[in-house]
């Protein structure tokens, strides 16, 4: 039988075997806290390869040292980082997978506790070996330490690391790159009027609020090649009174188009703590509206954890792609198990495995 959800699907001239993709999820292992990627990552992203993906985004990395999360997160800002991303890379290839990487800056969120410290989140101070923050107003996530308005100087410089990581990421050997205007990390700082309060040309209407992520577009896209295709995160809401809506981020997304984005990945939420009503899909609506309103590919992600489910998504033309995190970490085959549940014949199930495919046992 065939299915639209293990359909082939091209963006540029990358080609992935299926529609299923997994997203960028923080991995929090560089114990040596110097961003380089170590053998867990490469083991980590191989198997989430070899379990069947169409691609494989590797976790937010970051283009400057104070832009991490946490001291133990992925950077890109040196050449001992794009050496070790090229073996990263080569995990993922040697699954069968295309890669690609999250680029970001995590802005006013940074310098905090990692999801797998026993201390109970908070930000690290100078003394525990965190770092001074920056945001574009001096505004504080609710939780976190005080951060510093950027001067327009050091937004220039943020948007050239970020072209610099283009380029690095390209010369590892990624097939394609992301840039991550969501979760409340420094893009999307810029993005939203409750944490964007400038008087100068990056605060205030849309446009203004949207210059620094069509920067940073233009600036990655001017260092990668013309059949590489990038894609950016976007949260469609805040779920927030006077945060950013869906309207917005399709409106951004049109922009973003413009400078060379050629998909965007529909999330939500995570530049203020907000409640939100979770269900499985609960963002694909969204995904779909940035669809038709900015009319450019969309990823949707959230709850997609059944083979029915993400193959109605896609069947229906809501996305092109769905994103399946949390599944993957339960079980990193998951793509080759719903292609048995689907009763789709594909051809790369690795023949090691093949016993556990040809059997009822």
């Amino acid at each position: 039988m065939a299915s639209p959800l293990f359909d082939t699907f091209t963006v540029r001239s990358m080609t992935t075997r299926n529609r299923i993709w997994i997203p960028p999820m923080c991995q929090y292992s560089v114990e040596k806290r110097d961003g380089v990627p170590t053998s867990y990552h490469e083991h980590h992203y191989n198997a989430l390869a070899r379990g069947g993906a169409g691609a494989v985004i590797v976790e937010m990395t970051n283009v400057l040292p104070e832009g991490r999360i946490s001291p133990l997160c992925l950077g890109i800002w040196s050449d001992e980082h794009t050496q070790a991303h090229r073996r990263v890379v080569q995990a993922i290839h040697d699954g069968g997978a295309k890669a690609g990487v999250q680029i970001a800056h995590a802005g006013r969120k940074a310098s905090s506790v990692s999801e797998r410290e026993k201390r109970d989140g908070g930000s690290l101070s100078i003394e525990e070996g965190g770092w001074e923050t920056f945001a574009p107003s001096a505004i504080a996530y609710p939780g976190l330490k005080e951060t510093t308005e950027l001067t327009e100087d050091r937004i220039d410089e943020i948007v050239e690391a970020f072209g610099i990581a283009a380029a690095r990421a390209v010369e590892a050997g990624y097939d394609f790159l992301e840039i991550h205007g969501a979760h409340g990390y420094l893009l999307t700082q810029f993005l939203s009027p409750l944490s964007n309060k400038r008087e100068d040309s990056y605060g205030g209407s849309l446009e203004n609020r949207a210059q620094m992520i069509r920067r940073v577009a233009r600036a990655m896209r001017a260092n990668m090649p013309a059949d590489m295709p990038l894609l950016v995160r976007l949260s469609a809401t805040e779920f927030v009174d006077g945060g950013i809506t869906v309207e917005e981020t399709a409106q951004v997304a049109a922009w973003l188009k413009e400078d060379g984005v050629d998909m965007a990945d529909i999330s939500t939420s995570g530049n203020y703590p907000s409640p939100i009503k979770v269900y499985a899909g609960y963002q694909t609506p969204m995904a779909a509206q940035v669809k038709r309103e900015a009319d450019i590919p969309v990823a949707a992600v959230g709850m997609i954890n059944s083979p029915r489910l993400a193959e109605y998504i896609v069947g229906s033309e809501q996305a092109d792609v769905v994103l399946v995190g949390r599944e993957a970490l339960r079980n990193a085959s998951f793509a080759l198990n719903w292609a048995k549940e689907l009763n789709v014949d594909i051809d790369y199930v690795p023949s090691q495995y093949l016993r556990a495919w040809n059997t009822r046992r």
